[in-house]
């Protein structure tokens, strides 16, 4: 019993972290994944993590502290699995861009995942994106990612320091800053297409006044889109692939700038 007494505490802490990154993290933060489900899974890996790193550690705070430290644990879960979610929306984003040049801005659809309006083009490479991520195993990774973060990240780690000094902040902006980039990459072929088309449609008038250009514009630009995005769609699994490497490798960066100076050790 007094074993269960003391080890509650970090139980409790690892608990937090874990369930936290399952609120913020794609396919796990679905609304089609069940909380019980969420929290049972959650439970069950901070029972492992516990069994195979809590029990080394004995420094428990007082109640004050306590609390604090269930925060700073609850915000290491989020930001990592805001760093996920970066880079699951890259795919969202890009579908906006293309949306708006095929002319499909106004035809978004409500995903299922979260429940809110997305993209057309956005929300059927963002399915695309999930089959690819479950095929190669990627929520494993993940798992196996966020158990190991206390080998990286312990239970006395200086989070607030680091937010303090602002090197989360400004790594979290770059992020930010790269994944907006990459999703005009991803975007780029057709929306460089859809501008030669205007391009052109500009000549067509100019050149033919008789032509109604928006009667004529409208289904040409939809139909050489959706002739392009088939075009694209056999090279969305080399895509994502990269994507994913650069996503863990953002994660192992968010590691180790937590983790601070002794990370390089």
């Amino acid at each position: 019993m007094n074993a269960i007494v003391q080890g509650f505490p970090i139980f409790l802490l690892i608990f937090c972290r874990i369930t936290a990154f399952f609120v913020v993290a794609p396919i796990f933060s679905s609304r089609s994944v069940p909380n019980t489900f969420k929290i049972g899974l959650g439970f069950f890996m901070s029972f492992m993590v516990f069994l195979s790193y809590g029990t080394s550690q004995t420094i428990v705070p007082d109640a004050a502290e306590y609390v604090v430290v269930i925060i700073r644990e609850i915000l290491i879960g989020l930001l990592i699995g805001f760093v996920v979610y970066l880079f699951f929306a890259v795919v969202q984003t890009a579908g906006a861009f293309m949306d708006m040049q095929v002319g499909l801005a106004m035809a978004n659809i409500v995903d299922p995942h979260t429940g809110v309006s997305a993209p057309l083009l956005g929300n059927f490479k963002y399915m695309l994106m999930l089959i690819v991520f479950l095929m190669m195993n990627g929520h494993h990774y993940l798992l196996s990612g966020l158990m190991n973060s206390y080998k990286w990240i312990p239970l006395d780690n200086e989070l607030f320091a680091r937010l303090l000094g602002g090197s989360i902040t400004e790594y979290l902006i770059r992020m930010f800053s790269n994944t907006f980039v990459l999703a005009l990459q991803i975007a780029a072929p057709l929306v460089v297409a859809m501008f030669l088309a205007d391009v052109g449609l500009g000549f067509l008038t100019k050149s033919a006044p008789q032509f109604n250009v928006f009667v004529v514009g409208i289904p040409l630009k939809m139909l050489l889109g959706l002739f392009l995005l088939i075009l694209l769609i056999p090279g969305l699994a080399m895509l994502f692939d990269k994507l994913f490497t650069i996503m863990f490798q953002s994660i192992e960066g968010l590691f180790g700038i937590v983790q601070g100076p002794s990370a390089g050790q």
